[in-house]
């Protein structure tokens, strides 16, 4: 990963902070992309087809000598994926998730696969450059100090944990996050906007005696973030730090009369609004 990290700042909103939050917080769980980690894409994702990442993409194929030019090898990814989704809707999973491994495994025709995952980072790095969001060491340290317990529900890949190590020099269990409370999407099947990795949250929180209402769930976009937590029961915050992995969603019916109960744009905001919660 290291090689092909480019140091990145959020582009401010126009959002204004608000807090109203209805009861103390006694557990916080996070969104990564866009959230604890700026996103150039906003999101986790495989590259759209842009002139930016062609030159490094071409450079990566000739690297692991794949003769495919990079747009067509990127349809491929996304025909892959498209399928997979299709058989696992058919199985009634609502928002499915691919193992990205499986996948490149598909599409370059190997069998190994430390290479497929070797070559799904590179291409990651690329296609999805991603940087610390500003404050997280200390607001992760903070967190942690406060003994509050901490968790992660996230569209992710196995990658994902791996970027804490780089950018943080730990995984998320050595930084605070409960291990029983970490839902990451690739992990299950299941993807945000879904229910179910909230679901699953909800039984291990009810077995360390806490209800939804005590949770606040922060994340950058109203759909997959603020609306399931909020149908689940949780509280929650929308983080409005980068203008580029904020989802607003104001045209989906879900959101339109929906409100976080706080809004935040920079992350150590949190500390206090949970101590004066």
């Amino acid at each position: 990963m290291a090689p092909y990290v480019t140091p990145l700042l959020p582009v401010p909103t126009s959002i204004n902070t608000e807090i109203h939050i209805k009861t103390p917080v006694h557990a916080v769980i996070f969104d990564v992309y866009g959230t604890l980690f700026i996103s150039a894409s906003g999101d986790i994702s495989i590259a759209q087809k842009n002139s930016q990442t062609a030159a490094l993409l071409k450079t990566l194929l000739e690297k692991y000598e794949i003769s495919l030019s990079a747009p067509l090898l990127t349809d491929k990814v996304f025909q892959a994926i498209e399928s997979d989704h299709a058989v696992k809707k058919n199985k009634g999973i609502d928002f499915p998730e691919v193992l990205i491994d499986q996948i490149w495994m598909q599409v370059l025709q190997t069998v190994d696969i430390k290479t497929a995952r070797r070559f799904a980072v590179e291409y990651e790095m690329i296609a999805n450059p991603v940087y610390p969001m500003p404050h997280l060491d200390e607001t992760l340290k903070s967190l942690k100090k406060s003994n509050i317990p901490i968790g992660i529900i996230s569209n992710a890949q196995f990658f994902t944990p791996h970027l804490f190590d780089l950018f943080c020099s730990a995984f998320p269990e050595s930084l605070g996050f409960d291990p029983d409370l970490i839902f990451y999407s690739f992990e299950y099947g299941y993807a945000k906007p879904s229910l179910f990795l909230f679901e699953q949250a909800v039984r291990q929180l009810t077995q360390k005696g806490l209800n939804p209402i005590d949770v606040l769930y922060v994340g950058n976009d109203m759909l997959n973030d603020i609306y399931t937590a909020h149908t689940i029961g949780f509280q929650t915050c929308l983080f409005a730090g980068d203008s580029r992995s904020l989802r607003l969603r104001e045209n989906d019916p879900k959101c339109e009369f929906l409100k976080p109960d706080a809004i935040i744009k920079k992350l150590n905001q949190l500390t206090d609004m949970i101590r004066s919660s």
